[in-house]
């Protein structure tokens, strides 16, 4: 070998051992991974019981004190439109004085390009989604832990100089471990998380299994904190075995759903319209935010708080509501998730979609006898999730862990069904391939 090729191919290899120094090892990443996972449980936990422990300030210590204090019929029969213009104005002095946090859109956005999330932004995601998560907006914990767990993620990864592609799947990780604990489904919570960026598919593979090892770390630790059971949170009656007829059912179920998140989108954007005349004006939007949601639940209580629980009252006693007033309830929660989210309110918007599928595919059921509760309800809130956040993978195994019930087969036929009918809708206008990112990273 000539002096120069020796030269070249010490050169070469140099410069082969310096890119491989800048990557992780597998071993590496997957110890990150854990930390991140770890350090997202213990995040979960102490969000869930600021979030508990203001839920119980502000729906039953307050109540409490100003009856006995004042026992006002007045205060008693407008408490709750009361306290959701409080917690309004709260959260519009909050973005006032921190700064705008994002949202779910915000976050996609991120996660693109340039991979991961500004951690200063956290103190007012966190303030800004307890006010608006206690004082009874219609949004869920999840977008505020997926953004500040995955900004965890994405900072570790920054602090250890780590290559833009690691950082990415760092931040997937932070992201994974907060909706592996919130949704108590690790699997489900991961594929959501490596999902939602995206229209049409799961494309940051290499993320896969660092991203559910973290969800399920921060299952372990977020379970073994709090003493919330493992399995299922829902108590749906047991269905028949499983016939061609009700794959059928679940196929048109699905397009129903796909029908349903239609009216959703075109009613949320309506509200998003309107929202736009009083965007510079924060402390007046959230307000008056907190004043409509309160409105609706004065008419509809049932459409206060983000839906974890109250899928359960319509589990348990939606059927004697009747067909009018579960569709009507459906109608007024979509309401009240618009309201909510273009006010101001910070949350994510999984749940109150369940609630809407649940109150729905009951009517449905209810309408039809034919066709099971339990597929109906289940059936309806894959479809109309999936139809918006484009998740059909990963809403499907959710949902069969929370439902805790047989009729995986069902729910995959819905949700697919759902998400081929819904392909150029869309409501998260961040979600596109990985391809069009700006950042060469890869």
């Amino acid at each position: 070998m000539s002096s120069s090729a020796s030269s070249q191919s010490a050169s070469i290899g140099s410069s082969e051992v310096g890119r491989t120094n800048d990557e992780l090892s597998y071993q590496q990443l997957i110890l990150l991974a854990a930390i991140v996972g770890i350090a997202g449980g213990l995040v979960a936990t102490i969000y869930y019981y600021a979030l508990e422990l203001s839920l119980d300030i502000v729906w039953k210590t307050v109540p409490e004190f100003l009856q006995v204090r004042f026992a006002s019929e007045f205060l008693a029969k407008n408490y709750i439109w009361i306290a959701t213009t409080i917690g309004g104005f709260f959260v519009g002095l909050t973005l006032y004085f921190l700064g705008l946090p994002g949202e779910v859109a915000f976050v996609v956005d991120k996660v693109h390009d340039p991979g991961h999330i500004e951690i200063r932004q956290t103190p007012a995601m966190l303030i800004a989604s307890l006010f608006s998560i206690a004082f009874g907006g219609s949004a869920g914990p999840e977008a505020p832990l997926v953004q500040v767990n995955g900004s965890l993620g994405g900072w570790l990864g920054q602090k250890l100089k780590l290559t833009a592609k690691s950082i990415r799947v760092m931040t997937f990780c932070g992201m994974s471990a907060a909706l592996g604990a919130f949704f108590g489904a690790p699997l489900g919570g991961a594929l959501f998380a490596l999902e939602i960026p995206h229209r049409r598919g799961l494309e940051y593979y290499e993320a896969l299994i660092p991203a559910v090892l973290s969800a399920i770390l921060s299952f372990c630790v977020f379970r073994l904190n709090t003493g919330l059971t493992i399995g299922g949170i829902y108590h749906f009656s047991a269905i028949p075995k499983l016939s061609l007829m009700n794959l059928v059912e679940g196929a048109l179920l699905g397009g129903i759903g796909a029908l349903i998140a239609l009216l959703f989108v075109l009613l949320f954007r309506a509200i998003g319209h309107l929202s736009e005349y009083a965007a510079n004006h924060r402390i007046l939007l959230a307000t008056s935010g907190g004043l409509s949601i309160g409105a609706i639940a004065y008419f509809f209580p049932q459409t206060l708080f983000f839906g974890e629980k109250e899928i359960e009252t319509i589990v348990e006693t939606g059927a004697t509501f009747g067909v009018t007033m579960l569709l009507s309830i459906a109608v007024a929660k979509m309401l009240a998730i618009s309201c909510t989210l273009h006010s101001g309110f910070r949350g994510g918007f999984i749940f109150p979609l369940f609630y809407i599928g649940a109150a729905i595919g009951l009517a449905i059921a209810l309408a039809f006898p034919q066709i099971h509760p339990t597929i109906g309800m289940v059936c309806l809130m894959a479809a109309v999730n999936v139809a918006v956040t484009k998740t059909p993978i990963s809403t499907s195994v959710i949902l069969s862990v929370l439902s805790d019930t047989a009729m995986l087969p069902v729910i995959v036929i819905a949700s697919f069904v759902s998400f081929l009918l819904t392909t150029q809708l869309s409501l998260i206008p961040t979600q596109r391939s990985r391809d069009f990112n700006v950042t060469a990273v890869e």
